[in-house]
């Protein structure tokens, strides 16, 4: 009787049409920019192939089952975050109420960053002077753009409309018939640019680099670095699994769905790492040049670096666009999912419609993204612990809270819901081994491993550690 109310109530809430539109748009949330931007730096830092082993392993015996349990708590319970939580016990329905605060704090920097990102698929596409040509200062049009007050801003607002409006469309109309047609898009954009960047002179060390593992460069910071791109990556920690899992047909296997998902984001992240890796090492010249050009994290990386590659390489006005066209569709993918996750929750039962919801998360965007944005301009000024806005909001929320709603999700289920209920949901129930090993990786294992995470990001934060 329950599973068939549950049932009910997913298809009163609208839900995915089936497995292709579910995975395709819970990948969507996953290849964002933590695969496009975020995963080849960290490629590069710890060590090339030995990190992208080292992942790669994480996600098959640690990130699904992470990925199966939030998937499972929300087909289960048929609910939003908080309304996913009370169902499961009434004691943590708090706990719903601090999930949501993540892809609040996380989507309106999002936003800001994918303004960026538009800007610069727009400015190598019309040939923007000061950005394009041999010579340039690409740092000073970096540094000249994010300080002014009104450009970033008004690129911050057209990614966040293009966004909210997606999701204004509902699941199906919106975001599903977004993702079949953004993620097919993406992957044939990815291969074309992975396979023109392996045929220039000189990108083979580039490769070799990212693909051969060498164990002499394999340490505990290899793994704490995949452990924390694991989370980040696979969305997991940020109330949109469980989301999507709650529009997710009963008839619709998360064992493969997940697996599936996991497969997709891992793809990209490689397919990602060989198109910049490879292209930062035909720039530089040398192996230990091109080190240390990918060492440059965060936004140089990407909106420097880079360019200085695309300016140097043949045909880098068309790599460079088509490139920040493809991190511009990722961007687009991951925001949808985050603005989803936080207007399920004023949805439901009912108590608000979709149009209303979306205006409220806008606004909200609009406030604190406008904050991100001004932080590098009128507000530079205004800084905590020497962090900008928007960094404060990236380390609030993916180095402390993401963390802590990973491991609360891991001792809810563990330790207060049958042990029962989330293996059967996922359909493991039967197994004894697939089940035993899952029960033991969230109640012990899982929440052991991120609170190493949750610490040492901590420890990193305040300069004692870096990881």
């Amino acid at each position: 009787m329950e599973e068939k109310m549950n049932e009910f109530s997913n298809q009163k809430r609208g839900g995915f049409t089936g497995k292709i539109g579910f995975v395709l748009s819970a990948a969507g949330s996953a290849v964002g920019l933590g695969n496009l931007w975020r995963f080849p730096y960290l490629t590069a830092e710890y060590g090339g192939g030995i990190f992208i082993l080292t992942y790669i392993i994480l996600t098959v015996f640690f990130g699904l089952s992470l990925l199966m349990l939030e998937i499972g708590i929300g087909r289960h319970t048929g609910k939003s975050v908080i309304g996913a939580f009370t169902k499961l016990n009434k004691k943590f329905k708090w706990f719903g109420y601090l999930c949501v605060i993540v892809p609040l704090l996380v989507v309106p920097y999002y936003c800001v960053i994918g303004g960026w990102v538009l800007k610069y698929g727009w400015s190598f596409i019309v040939g923007s002077e000061g950005l394009l040509g041999s010579g340039v200062d690409t740092g000073a049009f970096f540094g000249g753009f994010i300080s002014s007050t009104f450009e970033p801003l008004v690129f911050f607002l057209i990614f966040a409309l293009v966004t909210v409006v997606i999701v204004v469309f509902g699941v199906q109309k919106g975001i599903e018939r977004m993702s079949k047609i953004l993620m097919p898009t993406l992957a044939v954009i990815a291969v074309f640019l992975m396979i023109y960047v392996l045929c220039l002179n000189g990108s083979g060390d580039g490769a070799k680099f990212t693909l051969l593992p060498d164990f002499s460069k394999f340490s505990f910071k290899t793994v704490l670095g995949a452990l924390g791109q694991m989370f980040y990556s696979l969305s997991i920690g940020m109330c949109i699994m469980i989301t999507y899992g709650s529009y997710m047909k009963k008839n619709v296997s998360i064992k493969s769905s997940s697996l599936q998902i996991a497969i997709c984001d891992s793809v990209f992240a490689i397919i990602a790492s060989l198109i910049i890796i490879p292209s930062v090492f035909v720039f530089a010249g040398s192996n230990a040049e091109a080190e240390v050009i990918l060492g440059n994290n965060g936004p140089n990386l990407m909106f420097v670096q880079l360019t200085q590659v695309f300016n140097s390489i043949p045909g880098g006005r068309l790599f460079g666009s088509i490139f920040f066209v493809l991190v511009l569709f990722a961007a687009v993918t991951s925001s949808v999912s985050l603005v989803e996750s936080i207007v399920a929750v004023l949805c439901e039962d009912d108590k608000m419609k979709r149009g209303p919801a979306c205006a409220i998360v806008f606004s909200v965007i609009l406030i604190l993204g406008s904050l991100s944005s001004l932080g590098f301009g009128v507000l530079s000024g205004v800084s905590i612990a020497g962090n900008s806005i928007l960094d404060m909001f990236d380390l609030l929320s993916n180095n402390i809270l993401l963390p802590i709603v990973g491991i609360m999700t891991c001792v809810i289920v563990g330790w207060f819901v049958d042990k029962k209920i989330i293996p059967k949901e996922i359909g493991i129930d039967k197994n004894k081994t697939l089940r035993t090993a899952f029960n033991v990786i969230t109640k012990y294992i899982a929440p052991i491993v991120i609170f190493l995470v949750l610490v040492t990001g901590l420890l990193d934060m305040f300069g004692v550690l870096s990881i």
